[in-house]
């Protein structure tokens, strides 16, 4: 868990409603089932932002990358469309959202009585109220060292050999009650197999399918 009262005493914070009308630059929020990952299967409210300096070639929300090209929502709006849902957890993805300041969204979202999960690659200094961290690095730009302290679940996506390399050294940075996961890459041919027997070999680690693409859910 990263709590930004760790580092940030609470009468410096922004007070509540000036937090309410902070806005972010969003791709869509909604009300769908998580995926992948540790919590693949459970509802959750996802809330995509926009802007990402990573840039995976094999990324799926290209449209996410470019800030300028999605208007902004404040972080009340967000937070309501969160409540209405029923969601008892909200995960926040992108693009890449720790390129924004998290700790207006997160709070306002914990006030609501929420599990506050989050997905990056890591590239930015982590913020904000979390419950889960998921960190899925990139060789393209590596993560910050700071945030594999609170690392909960380090998602590795795998199309080559050099990606597990990649993955263990990931992996050694990270606390003893990480959750491993390897996840294949969607379109690229031999990567489940040379998953199943790397893990097979090294069961420490599991395996992260994209469970909503068979599904047909978002």
């Amino acid at each position: 868990m990263f709590n930004m009262l760790e580092k940030n005493k609470m009468d410096n914070l922004i007070d509540e409603d000036e937090m309410k009308g902070v806005k972010y630059p969003l791709v869509e929020d909604f009300y769908t089932i998580q995926g992948e990952g540790a919590h693949s299967g459970r509802p959750a409210y996802f809330i995509r932002t926009a802007g990402c300096d990573v840039n995976c070639w094999w990324c799926d929300v290209k449209e996410s990358w470019d800030e300028e090209k999605h208007s902004k929502k404040s972080v009340a709006d967000i937070v309501q469309g969160a409540k209405d849902s029923g969601a008892k957890f909200a995960v926040i993805t992108g693009g890449e959202p720790l390129l924004h300041d998290l700790g207006p969204l997160t709070y306002q979202l914990k006030q609501a009585g929420m599990d506050v999960h989050i997905e990056t690659s890591g590239s930015s200094p982590v913020s904000g109220y979390l419950d889960w961290i998921t960190l899925s690095p990139k060789r393209f730009k590596e993560p910050t060292d700071d945030i594999f302290r609170y690392v909960d679940e380090l998602k590795v996506v795998v199309l080559t050999n050099k990606d597990l390399e990649w993955a263990e050294k990931n992996a050694a940075k990270c606390p003893d009650s990480t959750q491993l996961l390897l996840q294949p890459e969607w379109e690229k041919e031999g990567a489940v197999e040379l998953i199943i027997d790397y893990v097979k070999s090294n069961p420490e680690w599991g395996i992260s399918l994209q469970t909503h693409k068979f599904m047909g859910v978002e």
